[in-house]
């Protein structure tokens, strides 16, 4: 078994072996298209767990929204930031949450973007 150049680890298992394909799932391609819309999103966690937390009302649960942005950091897509929180962002959902952060699209993420909503890219 090779080492992940990626750096994703393969934790999401659907990175195409880290080599010239990369496959996103429908909630990651969703993530990335609403920071194409805008650019710092608000993203909160618990003091015990370094999950985010992403509450926003759309088409993702919070759940799926997690793992998105898990595998989207791991494979260098997007930043989050717990030091930099976004003031006047988070509504009530995020009152149990005492952390809060932001995150974004790296250069890498905003290239993929790109590719997908510029040239079309499957």
């Amino acid at each position: 078994m090779s080492e992940c150049k990626g750096g994703c680890g393969g934790c999401c298992g659907n990175c195409g072996g880290c080599g010239s394909t990369l496959v996103l799932t429908a909630e990651e391609i969703t993530m990335l298209r609403l920071l194409g819309q805008i650019p710092f999103l608000p993203v909160a966690r618990r003091a015990s767990s370094m999950d985010p937390v992403y509450l926003e009302e759309g088409e993702l649960s919070p759940e799926e929204s997690a793992l998105a942005l898990q595998c989207l950091a791991k494979r260098g897509l997007i930043s989050i930031d717990f030091d930099q929180p976004l003031k006047g962002a988070y509504g009530e959902a995020y009152d149990g949450y005492p952390i809060k952060g932001s995150f974004t699209l790296t250069a890498s993420g905003m290239q993929i973007l790109e590719m997908l909503e510029i040239q079309g890219v499957e």
